[in-house]
């Protein structure tokens, strides 16, 4: 048996589980961190995109852990080795794959259940989205890997050019993912804005150029005076409400480009004006999770130091102790990642 964290929306309970069985092509893993993510407390309010996760079940998603049992057909992978795999891994035959847009699959096999001590991987997720993990980082930064690529993905879609003034908002774990990120693509100034003088603070450790706390100014004023009245090349959107997404508008150029990155609850609108996207030519996209190329190359960037995450990791707590770490999740202002020990 081993303890793992089971939940529906709104309900969380620690129990033991029977051991998985592994099978052709699968591997089991014995986690040693699972990092939280914005998106769990999304899952744990509101439940998640129809159809991918049913309840109840174990959930977390973002981990890394020693290999404790190698199943037939695979060869690559030994007992205790160092690992950790995405969430996802597409099936390279759907129309969206054939199209080269993996993130989108029409037939997506998802892995939950890192808020466990063991998790298993099936053998598509082993084949296309795991990796070594180097001896250069910790189970704690490789756990990481997973909002990075999502990150990497965004980053690559709102295709940020040397010399760019760029605007995040949200300086949540992602906003400050995309700052490094926008930094090492060439932006040569950011402004970050939050509600948190904390958050605010990691930040500018972190490279940002400028901040504004939104309860004390205006981020779209204080961008505009930024850049001489023209607004940032680049808007990236990190938090996932749709005033946000409208703010984000506003703080843009003509001709630039807003990433709305941040998902916003199912079914909620926002208005846009017809002219900034015709008369502007501002272009407004968004981005949707990542591909196993981005976890690839999101794991060798934190392995080479070239994006820190060990600032953003806040707590560690025990896998019993889940129910405080959501509870600090859901009412913390400062706190960033947990980590979360079996």
């Amino acid at each position: 048996m081993e303890a793992a964290l089971l939940y529906g929306v709104k309900n969380l309970r620690v129990e033991n589980i029977d051991m998985p069985e592994v099978g052709l092509g699968e591997i089991l893993v014995k986690v040693r961190a699972a990092t939280t993510c914005g998106t769990d407390v999304k899952i744990f309010q509101r439940g998640y995109v129809s159809g991918v996760i049913q309840y109840p079940t174990v959930f977390g998603h973002e981990w890394a852990g020693d290999v404790v049992k190698v199943g037939e057909g695979v060869s690559w992978l030994k007992e205790g080795m160092r690992v950790r795999a995405g969430n996802s891994a597409p099936c390279l035959r759907c129309k969206m794959c054939q199209k080269g847009n993996y993130n989108l699959c029409e037939n997506m096999m998802w892995l939950w259940g890192a808020y466990a001590e063991y998790i298993k991987a099936p053998a598509r997720i082993v084949m296309l989205n795991m990796q070594e993990i180097p001896l250069s980082i910790t189970y704690e930064e490789a756990a990481v890997t997973e909002p990075l690529a999502c990150v990497l993905h965004g980053i690559e879609k709102a295709n940020i050019k040397l010399g760019d003034t760029v605007a995040i908002i949200g300086a949540g774990p992602i906003g400050l993912l995309h700052l490094q990120t926008a930094k090492k693509m060439g932006a040569e100034k950011i402004m970050i804005s939050d509600l948190v003088d904390e958050r605010l603070q990691v930040a500018q450790e972190l490279g940002a150029d400028e901040t504004a706390n939104a309860k004390r100014e205006d981020p779209v004023e204080k961008i505009k005076r930024f850049t001489d009245g023209y607004g940032a090349d680049v808007v990236i959107e990190a938090i996932g409400l749709p005033a946000t997404w409208e703010q984000a508008l506003k703080m843009v150029r003509k001709g630039g480009t807003v990433l709305e990155f941040g998902g916003c609850p199912p079914g909620t609108e926002i208005t846009v004006r017809t002219e900034l996207l015709h008369y502007g030519e501002v272009t407004m996209l968004g981005t949707f999770h990542a591909t196993p190329a981005h976890f690839k190359k999101a794991l060798n960037l934190i392995a080479s130091g070239t994006v820190k995450v060990k600032p953003l990791i806040t707590r560690r707590m025990k896998l019993d102790e889940i129910k405080d770490a959501f509870e600090i999740l859901t009412t913390s202002k400062s706190d960033l990642k947990i980590v979360i020990h079996s």
